[in-house]
């Protein structure tokens, strides 16, 4: 069985002190492939050395995280994605998108960091890797003003409602689902078996959102299986068969 986490932050300062030992913890229980996303130009060299230590496990996005858009750095973080891009093999462009739950002053230019990464992962057919906060409509105004048959990707960390899990879906997206799909106030669980598991992908975002019954503590990728078996529930199926499909589409959207 291989699981594969298509969002961790592996690199965070809260594995610090047991990164490798969190690491072979995952591989452990069958999650042998981990997407790391960007979230500036301060973690690149981090994210390189990972891939050197785990060349069999390990695949590198590279993008501007939104609430990372400042106005004083902005144009220098993208010139530094767009030099990254078009230099070596990234899996993905990501994360990008739009969080309104930190600073809504910068919207404008969250769009426009948004728009610009979305265009430069067409051009490279790439996908997408999107961060959504409070932000549904700014997120699926840009995709739709970029929609071509070019644009595919994962809407990460997907806590949206029926509809709006239908509309992702219309644009390009498959579904990062992670801890949230155990809350009980998570709401996602209670329709997603109308959504066709060919559009599911799992994820942890570790170290944040860790899953019932580690809610409120640090998250790491083993406990994908954890995400898998919630999942399991409520399609009423195997945790063989999660795994088989939604690594199937993770190899799908990151060309493996």
């Amino acid at each position: 069985m291989i699981l594969t986490d298509t969002h961790t932050h592996l690199y965070s300062e809260e594995f610090s002190e047991d990164r490798n030992e969190m690491i072979q913890r995952a591989i452990n229980a069958g999650v042998s492939r981990f997407f790391i996303p960007s979230i500036d130009s301060s973690y690149t060299e981090k994210m390189f050395d990972l891939e050197k230590q785990y060349t069999e496990n390990v695949f590198l996005m590279m993008g501007l995280h939104p609430c990372y858009v400042k106005l004083e750095t902005f144009e220098a973080e993208l010139a530094h994605v767009e030099k990254e891009l078009f230099s070596r093999k990234y899996y993905a462009v990501g994360e990008i998108g739009i969080d309104l739950y930190w600073d809504k002053t910068t919207l404008e230019i969250q769009k426009l960091a948004f728009k610009k990464q979305i265009q430069w992962a067409k051009q490279l057919g790439l996908a997408i890797n999107i961060h959504c906060r409070d932000a549904f409509d700014e997120v699926f105004e840009v995709l739709e003003s970029e929609y071509d048959e070019k644009l595919y990707g994962i809407f990460h960390c997907f806590t949206g409602d029926f509809e709006q899990a239908k509309k992702a879906i219309s644009l390009g997206m498959k579904l990062g689902i992670g801890g949230v799909a155990t809350f009980k106030n998570g709401k996602i669980d209670q329709f997603l078996n109308q959504i066709d598991l060919k559009h599911i992908v799992l994820e942890t975002d570790s170290p944040y959102l860790a899953p019932v019954p580690y809610r409120g503590k640090r998250n790491e990728s083993s406990y994908t299986l954890l995400v898998a078996q919630k999942l399991a529930e409520i399609y009423q199926i195997s945790v063989e068969e999660i795994a088989k499909v939604t690594t199937g589409n993770s190899k799908a959207i990151f060309g493996i």
